[in-house]
């Protein structure tokens, strides 16, 4: 989430982890991970593809931030 943004589950988390008595935490942030296979013809391709599919797909850009790795896998 981007600073600003109230993260709700995150909130609802610390709230239990202090109900259960784990002391010290100050803070609770939920982030997601997707994972794409995608068959493309380099590494490069393979980050635009994402990336477009995050911008237009995957994420609100008014809350969210996210980044886009590449990693290559042999399947």
């Amino acid at each position: 989430m981007k600073k600003g943004i109230s993260d709700p589950e995150g909130k609802n988390i610390l709230k239990a982890v202090h109900l259960l008595g784990f002391e010290g935490v100050k803070d609770v942030g939920v982030a997601k991970v997707i994972e794409l296979l995608i068959d493309a013809e380099s590494r490069e391709d393979a980050a635009r593809r994402a990336d477009m599919m995050c911008q237009r797909l995957l994420t609100n850009p008014v809350i969210h931030d996210y980044t886009v790795e590449v990693e290559e896998v042999n399947r």
